[in-house]
């Protein structure tokens, strides 16, 4: 029996190829490098729908109809907002996301997508004692996101590194999310539960939940000269190492790479003592498993960049949702074109009949 279903195949998808011997993810044709430098974050939502929505492969008409929905989904925040009291921000978006109805394929696709930043930046203000900021339907995802959330026009710099991120996020093969959502779009419950149901799944710490100890990590270590004893103590105790190491990838995860690029430009305060870090910690995990490949993952990158963009850590999340729904969406469309019920079997083990 293979546990954790390692290399068993449960669907065809043209959508992204993962090559963890390699070190390479491929989106729709390009590889993660280059689709990072080259599209947005409606721009691989476009790409990625190619073929499976009305405007697939047309991102300039993708980006009115989102813009259009985000404005729209605003409308509901009212009512929906005092809801989320009590609630961490993972489970708030949860909730909003639940209140959506399933219906038409295609504006479902649209709505949810536009909904994700709408509900973020409406949360984060509610709990701070503030109203939410409408959102502008001309403005591109990431910085109409970045200006909701803050109340003024974004840093064209902080928004294109976050559409960077959220391009180089979008997807990633049949992870345990995406798995999920398939599952439940191979049931044609709809866009927005099968959606939903992958957000379920990314609330897992084993999916999605790492990106924030990066930074408790380099905040415990503190400076370069402090990090190979930490490292070592953290090791000897057998924890791991927040950052490092994936189940796909034996080499360097490829948007690790992506990702510490992007985040340069923007100075910043714990760039210098990450970079030394990842060094340290490197070299210690090759002599600490010489048998098994350990290398900087994408949540190491990730805290960095979304943290100079200025997301709070319990964000990242929420945020990692926020691209990752162009994928979710997509293989969404996909199963429901080309799949059928996925109904796998298991293999009894209990008490035999008496």
């Amino acid at each position: 029996m293979t546990t954790g279903l390692d290399g068993i195949i449960a669907a065809e998808t043209v959508l992204s190829h993962v090559d963890g011997a390699a070190g390479e993810l491929v989106l729709r044709g390009l590889p993660v490098e280059r689709a990072a430098q080259t599209l947005d974050f409606e721009g691989i939502t476009a790409l990625l729908w190619q073929g499976f929505h009305p405007l697939g492969g047309r991102p300039d008409a993708l980006r009115d109809a989102i813009g259009r929905a985000r404005v729209a989904v605003a409308a509901h925040l009212p009512a929906l907002l005092p809801a989320t009291a009590g609630l961490s921000d993972v489970e708030a978006l949860r909730l909003m996301l639940s209140s959506l109805p399933d219906g038409d394929a295609a504006a479902d696709a649209v709505r949810v997508v536009a909904a994700v930043p709408v509900f973020i930046a409406a949360r984060v203000r509610h709990v701070q004692g503030l109203a939410p900021i409408a959102p502008d339907a001309g403005a591109g995802h990431a910085a109409d996101f970045l200006r909701m959330m803050t109340g003024h026009a974004a840093d064209p710099a902080l928004a294109r590194a976050l559409d960077t991120y959220l391009v180089t996020v979008s997807d990633h093969g049949l992870n345990a999310s995406t798995f999920a959502a398939r599952i439940v779009a191979s049931t044609r419950a709809g866009m927005v539960s099968s959606v939903v149901a992958g957000l379920c799944a990314l609330k897992g710490p084993l999916h999605g939940g790492a990106p924030g100890p990066v930074l408790d990590m380099l905040d415990a270590i503190g400076s370069a000269d402090a990090a190979p004893a930490w490292i070592a103590g953290e090791l000897t105790a057998g924890r791991r190492l927040m950052g490092f190491g994936h189940r796909i990838y034996r080499v360097r995860d490829p948007r690790a790479e992506v990702l510490k690029v992007a985040v340069r430009p923007l100075r910043s305060p714990r760039i210098d003592l990450a970079e030394q870090v990842e060094h340290a910690a490197l070299s210690a995990l090759a002599a600490h498993r010489p048998d098994r490949p350990l290398e900087t993952n994408v949540e190491f990158y990730t805290a960095l960049l979304l943290d100079a963009v200025g997301l709070h850590r319990d964000l990242f999340t929420p945020i990692f949702a926020m691209g990752r729904v162009a994928g979710w969406s997509a293989h969404v469309m996909e199963q429901e074109a080309t799949g059928r019920l996925m109904r796998p079997a298991s293999r009894y083990v209990g008490p035999v009949a008496a």
